[in-house]
C-alpha cells in the first residue's frame, strides 16, 4: 500500500546541505527504489522574522515523501546515508485522505481518497512553490497565519520548512479535524481568528505561488523523538 511520511532530524551540516540541493521530483533518492516523491527541506519556526536564525535552521531537516510501500520506507531508513540520520530522529507515517490544489509530482493524488470524522486526529501538509516577486507579500500575509497556527490550542506540533529559493511547506498535527476546520474557517479562539481566511482571500486576489497544494492525512504510526518529545500524535 502506498503511504506518505514526514520526518524531522538534526543532521551534520554537509548532510543538510546535500539534501537541500537534491531534486524533489525524481522517482529515486540515493539509488534506492521506493520514494515516488521526496522533498528535502530545512526546518523553520512559524512566525519568526523573515531573515533570522529561527527562520532558517540549516542542520534541522524535514523530509516529506511518498512511498510505494511501508517496506520501501523501512529499506530507505536502513540503507541510505540520509535515511540512517532520519531513523535517529522522529517521523510519522501517513494515510492520504484529501488534496486541494496541485504541485508537480503529487498532482496525481485523488482529490478525495477517504473521509474523516470530526473528532479524529489529523495531519496537514502544505507545499508551495513561490513566485519570487511575491515574497514580500507572501511574508506580509503569511506570518500572521503562521502565528495563528503556532499558537492554536488545537495543534500538538506546528512548524514550517523551506528549500531556498522558492519551496515552502507547513506541517501541523491537530487534535481533531474539527479543531483544524475551526482555524481555517476563522472560528477559532484567540486574537484575530480570521487571519487565515483573510490571507486566503488575498491569495485569491493575487496568487503568491505558481504551484500550491494542501494535503490532509490520517496518522498511522509515530516513531522516534523530536526535541525530547514522544507521543506527539494524539491517540484519539
Amino acid at each position: 500500500m502506498r503511504i506518505h511520511s514526514f520526518h524531522l532530524a538534526t543532521v551534520p551540516p554537509t548532510t543538510a546541505a546535500s539534501a537541500l540541493f537534491r531534486s524533489s521530483n525524481g522517482p529515486r533518492d540515493d539509488g534506492v527504489p521506493g520514494p515516488t516523491h521526496i522533498e528535502h527541506l530545512s526546518v523553520m519556526q512559524l512566525g519568526a522574522p523573515a531573515i533570522s536564525f529561527e527562520r532558517l535552521q540549516l542542520r534541522r531537516v524535514a523530509v516529506f515523501a511518498q512511498w510505494e510501500s511501508e517496506g520501501a520506507l523501512d529499506d530507505y531508513l536502513g540503507a541510505t546515508p540520509l535515511g540512517r540520520h532520519l531513523a535517529q530522529g522522529w517521523h510519522v507515517r501517513l494515510e492520504f485522505v484529501r488534496r486541494w490544489g496541485a504541485v508537480t509530482g503529487l498532482h496525481r493524488l485523488p482529490l478525495n481518497a477517504s473521509t474523516m470524522e470530526p473528532e479524529e486526529p489529523v495531519v496537514a501538509v502544505t507545499l508551495a512553490h513561490l513566485k519570487l516577486p511575491q515574497l514580500r507579500r507572501f511574508f506580509h500575509w503569511g506570518r500572521p497565519v503562521e502565528q495563528l497556527v503556532r499558537d492554536s490550542p488545537g495543534t500538538t506540533l506546528a512548524l514550517a520548512a523551506v528549500r531556498p529559493p522558492r519551496t515552502f511547506s507547513t506541517f501541523t498535527i491537530w487534535n481533531s479535524v474539527g479543531a483544524m476546520r475551526a482555524m481555517v474557517e476563522g472560528h477559532g479562539s484567540g486574537h484575530s481568528p480570521q487571519r487565515h481566511a483573510t490571507a486566503m482571500a488575498e491569495r485569491e486576489r493575487e496568487d503568491f505561488h505558481f504551484e500550491f497544494t494542501t494535503l490532509r492525512f490520517r496518522p498511522l504510526s509515530e516513531h522516534g523523538e523530536w526535541e525530547g518529545r514522544r507521543g506527539i500524535v494524539p491517540t484519539g
